[in-house]
């Protein structure tokens, strides 16, 4: 069973969207209804994997670079003397359970706190969503690379016709803009795809894309320095758009503020982390001298984003518009955490990943309260909500206030171990090679985080305090809203500031699943620099694989160990197995 218990969270979704085209017109409560059990099926289908996946790590069942619940159904195969091995290719290791379940989690709440905002063409909507979170929960368990991309470039339809049908006044543009944006960099990720596979079978003489597989000619030298520096360009080209990465952002804050609520939900929540999850899947652990010898590039780009978006969010008159700018600055500090190379970095990384999903798109499902009883966004016109709606300003306090990383609640965890990750980045403990990064690039970055609490507590205080200023024959009840949120609402919005309170509290478990496979990925790239401390520069690819012999750190320790938290401990940025 648990072979199958992926392709059933995959898919499960899409037997629902099947079956919403079942009740007639009229019943447009069936249909909401419908779409609402098919999210709660598919987040029941999540937990039952989660747990499979800890009783296999309890056992310390082998794995395939660390991939558990893996099943694997050939598609293209060929023996002989040219071999093929391209198939149906699931696993997850901590990193995507971790992603997957977020998906699972926000998806029902998107879809509830869809029914009061959405009243036009509601099957179609409705059908889509449950699409889009196939072709997410798909990206997520993918370990063949072909599989990865055909689910990576399906999450572009439904999102396209969500902003472009259901959006604001300027959805066309922004629909548009978002889908040539995102095809122009999947075009060189592509290419990126078909030069890799083509290099393994001249290398290997096997067609393989198989992620396990291609990490190995990674992490053994079969790939050129010259090869891997234009592979992470062009796989850069798809994922930086996805992040986004600074300067190729501008298609977010439109499409951010144009999309319907569950739009800007899902894509602050789920699909921006497609481009973080690609670097982290991808390009560190295939390409480990690229990676190390371009961190820096990317630190430099990441910060400017920071600093940036984060001066764009500041001078917004439209709340939602800020939440967005917003967005690009706090996925800088995931990149930022990602190319520090440390345990420590990519750790808050992943966690960054998880609470920025879960405070930026709680954030967007108040701000998309708040249209929809006033009509508008513009922090000039609203003022004083919180004599008229305490609710609503309980909420709006308690996820701006994990966004910009209060103690004791997420946002802190992951800021701090990003920062610790990038300032002990440089630093050799315990005989392991040096990172990329160093101390210089904690303070730019700080700042960010400075600035991020000034906009977000500014646009606190200009919605919710001083005199009331509401635009004329507001606030509008006439969709079945009270003045204040609805109980449905605030069931929304609860069990995210309940998953906000918990990772800020206790984030062990979720880090104790993820830096086994945080310890997987950076194998490579640890192998390689213990040997060359001085210089990136690969040797010719025949010799490597006898030059260099098998490093202590190229396997994780036992699962067993670190479920148990007693192997791992994080020690100045990286991971110390005692």
């Amino acid at each position: 069973m648990t072979e199958w218990i992926l392709t059933l969270v995959i898919f499960s979704p899409l037997v629902g969207a099947l079956l919403l085209w079942l009740p007639p017109r009229g019943y447009e409560h069936a249909l909401r209804r419908g779409a609402l059990l098919s999210t709660l099926a598919t987040l029941l289908l999540t937990l039952a994997a989660v747990f499979a996946f800890a009783r296999q790590q309890a056992a310390g069942v082998t794995t395939e670079n660390g991939y558990r619940l893996t099943c694997h159904v050939p598609w293209l195969t060929a023996a002989g003397p040219e071999r093929i091995d391209v198939g149906y290719r699931l696993g997850v290791d901590g990193i995507s359970l971790a992603l997957l379940t977020l998906t699972s989690f926000l998806m029902p709440l998107v879809v509830w706190g869809s029914f009061s905002g959405i009243r036009v063409r509601e099957r179609e909507y409705y059908f889509l969503l449950l699409l889009l979170q196939v072709a997410m929960a798909g990206a997520f368990c993918a370990t063949d690379l072909l599989l990865f991309y055909v689910f990576f470039e399906f999450t572009l339809v439904p999102l396209y016709f969500l902003i472009g049908i259901w959006g604001g006044p300027r959805k066309r543009a922004a629909a548009n803009k978002f889908f040539i944006f995102t095809v122009a960099g999947s075009v060189f990720l592509f290419a990126g795809v078909l030069y890799l596979a083509w290099f393994a079978w001249k290398t290997t003489g096997t067609l393989t894309l198989n992620l396990a597989a291609l990490t190995d000619l990674g992490r053994n030298g079969a790939l050129p320095l010259t090869v891997q520096r234009w592979l992470f360009l062009a796989f850069a080209a798809g994922f930086a758009i996805k992040v986004p990465l600074f300067p190729v952002h501008t298609w977010l804050p439109l499409a951010h503020t144009e999309a319907p609520t569950a739009g800007s939900v899902v894509l602050a929540g789920v699909l921006l982390k497609l481009g973080t999850y690609g670097f982290c899947r991808l390009s560190i652990p295939i390409l480990p001298d690229a990676s190390f010898e371009l961190a820096p590039v990317v630190a430099v780009l990441s910060i400017i984003g920071i600093i940036y978006a984060a001066l764009a969010a500041w001078v917004q008159d439209d709340v939602k518009k800020l939440v967005a700018y917003s967005s690009v600055s706090h996925l800088g500090f995931c990149m930022l955490g990602l190319f520090s190379l440390k345990v420590a970095g990519i750790s808050g990384a992943v966690l960054y990943m998880i609470n920025h999903g879960l405070s930026t798109g709680a954030l967007f499902l108040v701000v998309g309260c708040m249209y929809e009883r006033y009509h508008t966004r513009d922090v000039h016109r609203l003022g004083g909500l919180a004599r008229r709606m305490p609710w609503l300003a309980f909420f709006l306090v308690f996820f701006t206030l994990s966004s910009i990383g209060l103690p004791g609640l997420n946002g802190f965890v992951g800021e701090f171990l990003v920062l610790l990750g990038t300032a002990t980045s440089a630093t050799t403990i315990d005989g392991l090679p040096a990172g990329p990064l160093g101390y210089g690039w904690v303070i730019p970055a700080a700042l960010g985080i400075i600035l991020g609490a000034v906009y977000m507590l500014w646009m606190c205080q200009r919605v919710l305090f001083g005199p009331l200023r509401e635009p004329p024959d507001t606030p509008d009840t006439s969709a079945g809203l009270t003045t204040d949120l609805t109980r449905r609402e605030i069931a929304v919005l609860a069990p995210i500031a309940l998953a906000c309170l918990w990772l800020g509290v206790y984030p062990r478990p979720v880090l104790n699943a993820v830096e086994p496979a945080i310890v997987q990925n950076i194998a490579g790239i640890e192998l390689r620099q213990a040997q060359r401390p001085e210089a990136c520069h690969l040797p010719d690819a025949t010799s490597v694989a006898t030059m260099f012999p098998p490093h202590p750190r190229s396997t994780p320790p036992p699962a067993a160990g670190i479920a148990a938290g007693e192997s791992l401990v994080m020690t100045g940025g990286s991971a110390h197995v005692p």
